[in-house]
């Protein structure tokens, strides 16, 4: 079967985490909530329900929640034309896609945000799927967005590395029974993401991309 690379991308290919975090304060703001942006930070990367939960509580009223998200959107999408990638984040994937890795993104982002998304990392050459919001029924920290991107990478999870920047990342990988990597890029600390199942810690894309070599992906190529 192939060896699949799989990737997050807000945080771990594209700049975005903290664009995440003023645009989900201020979407609480606008609805009366005081909700810290340390608490909002460590919320990022799961979908838009369970942020809310995780933020607010089961026993909000849940009513709002499609407001929240709305305006969540609303003001995230004044960005789109100008969202960051990460120094590396498409040569990273280049080269991995050259050494005979199938590219597969697993994002809780899809739509119109997703189509930015890939915009900015601009590698849709070497992408062979996405597994997005819109394909699963469950988001990270759930298994199912790591597992939908082994079924369209059509790969074990034995021949499987997943790179996020979250600790949900990194649980959703677990789960899922793949080698994690992490990146310090979307602002989580090295503990956290080790103690979350880490096995790799790199500063970003372009750092694992120089390191490569002496990386998880290097010790799969030659069979270890």
């Amino acid at each position: 079967m192939a060896r699949a690379a799989l990737f997050d991308v807000d945080g771990t290919l594209v700049d975005t985490n903290h664009l995440h975090v003023v645009t989900w304060w201020e979407a609480l703001r606008q609805a009366g909530h005081d909700v810290a942006m340390h608490d909002i930070h460590h919320a990022i990367g799961l979908g838009s329900d369970d942020l809310v939960t995780h933020l607010l509580g089961e026993d909000r009223d849940r009513d709002e929640d499609g407001e929240l998200t709305a305006a969540h959107t609303a003001l995230y999408g004044t960005y789109f034309e100008r969202l960051p990638p990460l120094e590396g984040a498409g040569d990273l994937l280049h080269e991995l896609a050259a050494r005979g890795w199938r590219i597969v993104l697993a994002t809780s982002a899809g739509g119109p945000e997703l189509k930015a998304l890939r915009r900015a990392i601009d590698a849709d050459d070497v992408i062979a799927g996405v597994a997005s919001a819109d394909d699963v029924s469950e988001g990270k920290p759930a298994p199912d967005p790591v597992q939908r991107a082994l079924e369209l990478a059509e790969a074990d999870p034995a021949q499987a590395v997943f790179v996020g920047d979250t600790v949900w990342d990194m649980k959703a990988g677990r789960a899922a029974g793949v080698r994690t990597v992490a990146l310090l890029a979307g602002g989580i600390a090295r503990a956290d993401l080790e103690e979350a199942g880490a096995l790799a810690v790199y500063g970003d894309t372009a750092e694992l991309l120089s390191q490569l070599d002496t990386s998880i992906f290097a010790q799969m190529e030659r069979g270890e």
